[in-house]
């Protein structure tokens, strides 16, 4: 075995798989069978390369290959002629697996395809007949090319939930008929959404870990990161898919300063920004303004992830912690709250409200959200009142919040920071002001 063909295979697998599985899914019209055909080519390539040699285009190697065994298999099903002519016309060259040099410029002239391919790819594993958990699951799976493996051990469940998860799902979309196609444009606002939302969710989950033993789960990052841009290219009048792009891009590049040597978390106004990562800055500012442009040509107000990039660039922008526009993010705050009103976002503007207002202004706000059932057990609500509460000289109450933040925190990192500031209330203690 050579380990250094397994290593390229891998890589080039990684890379290409979404695009191979959406090139084959337009063919079949079966995602499920597809990604079958897709991993045959795997196969074939883990066959074949280590005693022939990589060839010169890898990419397009597994794409033709994925695509021959995607003909067989229509011949098999005895398909029309007509349309094994339309299908078959740019692989007849094929012999022994071997690709020849025209597929190079085969695929330049078909890159808006491959494109449209991934598309309707990415609205399907994140079509609204299937529970957001499957739309995670199948995504990661067919776009990110994420092994189940893989997925399971970044979510922390057992590798037979995901299995059965993603195998759920392809067996939903079989059953619903869904249409391996773009969304009509009466529909395409609500779909795009719903991709959003799962490419959210994954970021999400990457930056601050709902539970286990680490705060980040940088892997789920930076695939969340990847999908994103790689919706932006696919999208590109389309402000939300720029506006998430600026928003991942912004909040990442914080990573490296939101955990010290132990893995113990380092909450945003006691990070040092010397550790931001400026090219990161630099692309989601370059995303956001794009996004904004999008906006103002298409006289449409600003979405929810723009908006929450536009906050993201405040942080970006500041120098230090004190030199935050608070006034803005507040403001801010009050434009997302009208877009997309949510407890949470009503938490995250208290915050806000609370930094550049003073203490008891954001205690007021988190106040009438201590009667909302739906952050009954999350712990941020506990938490941020804690932190306002300390800023205000009530320790007691302030150590009673930070405990029971504590006992609803399921992530460990973030309990035992909890209740490290419930213990050292007696000292001054820096302030969180937010997740970071």
């Amino acid at each position: 075995m050579h380990s250094g063909t397994h290593e390229a295979i891998s890589a080039v697998w990684r890379i290409e798989s979404a695009r191979i599985v959406a090139t084959v899914a337009r063919m079949v019209r079966d995602i499920g069978l597809a990604e079958e055909l897709a991993q045959d080519a795997l196969v074939a390539a883990l066959e074949h390369w280590p005693r022939d040699g990589v060839p010169d285009n890898p990419a397009a190697w597994l794409v033709t290959t994925a695509k021959r065994k995607a003909l067989d298999h229509l011949r098999h099903l005895k398909m029309r002629g007509e349309k094994l002519e339309e299908l078959g016309h740019d692989l007849e060259a094929q012999e022994a697996l071997v690709v020849p040099d025209f597929v190079d410029a085969l695929d330049a002239a078909r890159q808006d395809d491959i494109g449209d391919d991934l598309l309707r790819l990415i609205f399907t594993a994140c079509h609204p007949v299937l529970s957001t958990d499957a739309r995670v699951a199948l995504t990661l799976r067919l776009l990110g090319g994420l092994t189940t493996h893989e997925i399971a051990r970044a979510y922390l469940v057992p590798e037979p939930t995901i299995a059965q998860r993603i195998v759920r799902a392809k067996r939903t979309l079989n059953e619903a008929k869904a249409p391996f196609e773009l969304p009509r444009a009466d529909a395409l606002a609500d779909r795009l959404a719903s991709v959003l939302e799962v490419v959210y969710l994954v970021f999400n989950e990457g930056y601050t870990a709902t539970a286990g033993e680490d705060w980040m789960r940088p892997a789920l990052t930076q695939e969340a990161l990847r999908l994103g841009r790689m919706l932006a290219e696919l999208a590109p009048t389309e402000p939300e898919a720029h506006g998430l792009a600026a928003l991942m891009e912004l909040q990442a590049s914080r990573s490296a300063a939101r955990v010290d040597a132990a893995g113990r978390p380092v909450l945003l106004m006691a990070q040092d920004r010397a550790r931001w990562d400026r090219l990161l800055i630099r692309r989601g500012l370059a995303a956001l303004q794009h996004a904004q442009s999008l906006c103002q040509a298409q006289a449409r107000p600003m979405g929810t992830y723009a908006l929450q990039a536009a906050i993201a660039a405040c942080h970006a922008s500041a120098p230090t912690g004190e030199a935050t526009d608070w006034a803005r993010i507040a403001a801010l705050y009050d434009a997302l709250a009208q877009t997309a009103p949510s407890p949470v976002v009503e938490l995250n503007r208290a915050v806000a409200v609370g930094m550049a207002f003073g203490p008891a202004a954001g205690l007021q706000i988190i106040d009438a959200l201590q009667r909302d059932k739906a952050l009954g057990n999350y712990h941020w609500l506990p938490s941020v009142r804690g932190d306002l509460l300390a800023r205000l000289g009530r320790h007691e109450e302030a150590r009673a919040e930070f405990m029971r933040a504590a006992e609803l925190a399921h992530n460990e990192r973030e309990r035992e920071l909890l209740m490290e500031r419930a213990q050292g209330l007696e000292a001054p203690s820096p302030s969180g002001r937010g997740l970071g």
